[in-house]
């Protein structure tokens, strides 16, 4: 065998051991969120000692070694920052990076709900099905728990709680994103309804900014139950596959990506019935799939297609290509696409 081929097969190994390996590093993220590593961090002003660390966390007697070596992978993936003191002694500081800070549990801008939910036994669960769903079809979440997602939302409410949190926390996200690069979109709204709105988290902070908007979030009667009065909005409970409430326009967030194409296709009809033909639009934001794109968020959107295999009703990431088939099949022949600075885009779709 030529040297250069041998060194091609060992980088292959590595690669190998490196994707076998890469859920070690979600248990170590869930780890440190669980123990709020970031919150005891970042709660000082210079960086700090394991025992400080240890004597902060939610334990009458933490196993420090084990905190020790959760830390080495930690600082190894830089999440955390490691300091040597100058003097030559064994005392080892840890202290925050930008990384770290999105796992601050009560940060206005956190991840933390999502690693906590994604990492949970139940969201595991159905990965384990893929090759299943491959030989047979099916679908993945409902092999490992006898019911869809949404369903299995419906009759446990714990999981209904970890996933809403974790929503709403990449809701905040996104919003921040959306009203800065999109607030002339909904300059000439007068309604606005929010199709699959959770809690009412991203339509109260678009009249926030645009009092002018009726708000109306729109979900499942079991989400909208538990949703806190947000001013000018008001909650409706109901299913888009029958009925949307009307408006002058519809927001779609990370909706469309849940559903197989002919789902899509009956949600957007219904969103047709509901906007006014010649002025309405229907605000979409999802990713779009793109082969070239080399961007920070590109990994992660091509892993999202997989997740949607792994949890959803035939839900998946979809090109350009793609989301204008769907469009015109759901009766919106004309769209623009909006990139941003964030692992989804804005698809601004129109009935003609």
């Amino acid at each position: 065998m030529e040297r250069k081929e041998e060194v091609a097969l060992l980088k292959g190994q590595a690669e190998i051991w490196q994707h076998l390996f890469a859920f070690a590093d979600s248990m170590a993220l869930k780890c440190a969120v669980e123990l709020r590593l970031a919150d005891i961090i970042h709660s000082h002003s210079v960086p700090i000692t394991l025992s400080q660390i240890a004597s902060a966390i939610d334990s009458p007697s933490p196993d420090i070694p084990y905190l020790s070596r959760i830390m080495r992978s930690l600082v190894y993936k830089k999440i955390f920052t490691e300091h040597h003191p100058s003097d030559g002694g064994e005392t080892v500081l840890y202290g925050p990076t930008h990384t770290s800070r999105w796992l601050l549990h009560d940060a206005e801008l956190t991840l933390a709900p999502l690693v906590l939910m994604e990492n949970n036994q139940w969201q595991l669960a159905p990965w384990h099905f893929l090759s299943q769903c491959v030989k047979e079809g099916g679908i993945a979440f409902k092999k490992a728990h006898g019911f869809e997602m949404w369903d299995f939302a419906a009759r446990n409410p714990e999981f209904n709680k970890i996933f809403n949190d974790a929503m709403a926390c990449t809701t905040k996200i996104m919003m921040g994103v959306l009203l800065a690069e999109y607030k002339d979109g909904f300059g000439s709204i007068g309604s606005l309804v929010d199709v699959g709105g959770g809690t009412g988290e991203m339509i109260a902070e678009i009249i926030k900014q645009h009092p002018h908007i009726k708000g109306i979030n729109f979900d499942l009667p079991h989400v909208v139950a538990t949703a806190p009065v947000h001013e000018g909005v008001s909650h409706v409970g109901g299913n888009m596959f029958e009925a949307i409430p009307n408006a002058n326009a519809i927001l779609l967030k990370c909706v469309l990506h849940d559903w197989s194409d002919e789902h899509c296709i009956k949600i957007l009809r219904n969103c047709k019935k509901t906007v006014p033909q010649k002025t309405g639009k229907v605000i979409i934001v999802d990713i779009v799939i793109e082969k070239d794109n080399d961007d920070l968020f590109q990994e992660t959107r091509m892993v999202y297609d997989l997740l949607m295999m792994a949890h959803t009703t035939g839900g998946k990431e979809r090109s350009e290509l793609e989301w204008k088939q769907l469009l015109k099949e759901g009766g919106f022949p004309r769209y623009k696409i909006i990139k941003l600075p964030s692992i989804t885009s804005i698809i601004e779709a129109y009935p003609e």
